[in-house]
């Protein structure tokens, strides 16, 4: 029997929702604010910031929350700026005195000291439309810079679809420092879907390393993986994976997307959700249904050097495995679901978790009152209590979270897995 479309849930709902009911602010007016990150990609004095730092330069003044950036992890670890045009607040995030607008940066700590930054200049799901001079401006601007600040001249990213190598523009790599200019391929010929900046420090690994690198794949082998596993922390008889980085999916139907996005930042894979919703095909109004997420995650696997597995999606009132990504297979019975789930958790591997919000208590309970498809990641277990443990892409206070493993069951509308292929 063939799956029909109508079987899956959509991935979008609650995740528009519950930023849709986040874009008001408290304040009542309508202030157009400006916030020049310079200070952020200008060495040597980048590499001096702190989180306390952060915090000064882009004070939060009399607003009850910082208009700025928030911090994307409870230790200060990740922090995030983003452009917002709201009814009652606008922020334009800038670079090099004003004159080059961008859409977000994500700035990265360790250890209490600046790690790297990922700016995204353009990206089609917050920008819509870039015009090929205006492309070319931002592009030929934030080199130079980029070139001054790591004295050094760069060398061509060349993409190679057959090989994993998806985007193109330059490197640069000095002992100051290492730094990454990207786009999509396409770009060059008018249609632009991601314009995208790394900075670091000289020793970063992870993403930066990964992305200054001249191959595909994760940094990080199979092996390694279930060094991240941690047990008996925050509560006994846990189980669930460390260190697995936070994102911002923002006001869009991206939780596909942005969850796929800390998978590979996990594994060392530089690729963020921009970059992944345009070769998913993901719409940022619309998101991604169950089906769609198989299909999709399934044909980009390989060009990450990873292996994608479908796991499970719901068929009416149970969840099946699938055959050839469309047909009903073997019937997936409780048992076999918490199995794959605890398997996996010991492995190191984190699962792309499908379901329907709302329907069943959560612990800490969500603030606002949504419902509806989304995708979160499950990180881990407690068999004690017999509950899964999972992280929501929506900032601070979302890493870690439990359900009740039979209401997780019921909820569940597709589990999926991709891990690295490298022992």
């Amino acid at each position: 029997m063939v799956l029909r479309n109508r079987t899956f849930f959509p991935l979008f709902s609650a995740c528009i929702a519950f930023f849709s009911s986040l874009a008001h602010g408290e304040e009542g007016t309508s202030p157009d604010l400006t916030a020049n990150l310079d200070t952020l990609i200008t060495l040597p004095q980048a590499y001096q910031l702190t989180p306390d730092d952060l915090e000064k330069l882009f004070d939060k003044g009399n607003w009850n929350q910082n208009p700025y950036f928030k911090w994307l992890t409870r230790d200060r670890s990740r922090a995030i700026f983003q452009r917002k045009d709201f009814d009652n607040l606008k922020v334009d995030l800038t670079l090099l005195d004003g004159s080059v607008p961008i859409e977000e940066m994500v700035v990265d700590f360790k250890n209490g000291k600046y790690l790297g930054v990922t700016a995204s200049i353009f990206n089609r799901g917050d920008g819509g439309s870039i015009s090929a001079e205006d492309f070319d401006r931002r592009f030929k601007s934030v080199g130079a810079h980029l070139g001054a600040q790591l004295a050094c001249r760069p060398f061509r990213k060349e993409p190679n679809p057959t090989q994993g190598l998806l985007t193109k523009g330059w490197i640069w790599i000095s002992a100051r420092g290492k730094a990454v200019l990207e786009h999509n391929e396409e770009a060059d010929n008018g249609n632009v879907e991601f314009l995208r900046m790394r900075l670091s420090t000289r020793k970063a690994g992870g993403a930066y390393e990964a992305a200054t690198q001249a191959r595909a794949g994760a940094t990080v082998t199979l092996s390694e993986l279930p060094r991240n596993v941690m047990r008996n922390k925050m509560g006994k008889g846990n189980v669930f994976i460390s260190g697995i980085p936070m994102v911002d999916q923002g006001a869009k139907g991206y939780c596909v997307v942005a969850s796929a996005q800390r998978l590979f930042e996990y594994y060392g894979i530089p690729c963020d959700m921009h970059q992944l919703a345009q070769i998913a095909g993901s719409d940022p109004e619309q998101g991604t249904s169950s089906l769609e997420t198989n299909k999709q995650l399934g044909r980009i696997d390989h060009l990450f050097k990873t292996r994608f597995e479908c796991i499970a999606v719901r068929n009416g009132q149970g969840l099946v495995e699938l055959i050839d990504d469309k047909y009903v297979g073997d019937a997936v019975p409780e048992d076999d679901f918490y199995e794959e789930i605890e398997d996996s958790i010991d492995d190191g591997i984190p699962l792309l978790w499908a379901l329907e919000v709302g329907r069943f208590e959560e612990d800490p309970p969500l603030k606002i009152q949504t419902s509806g498809g989304h995708m979160r990641m499950i990180i881990g277990y407690n068999k004690q209590e017999n509950r899964i443990i999972f992280s929501d892409s929506w900032g601070a206070g979302h890493e870690f979270k439990t359900m009740d493993f039979e209401d997780a069951y019921e909820a569940t509308h597709g589990l999926f897995s991709m891990k690295p292929i490298v022992r």
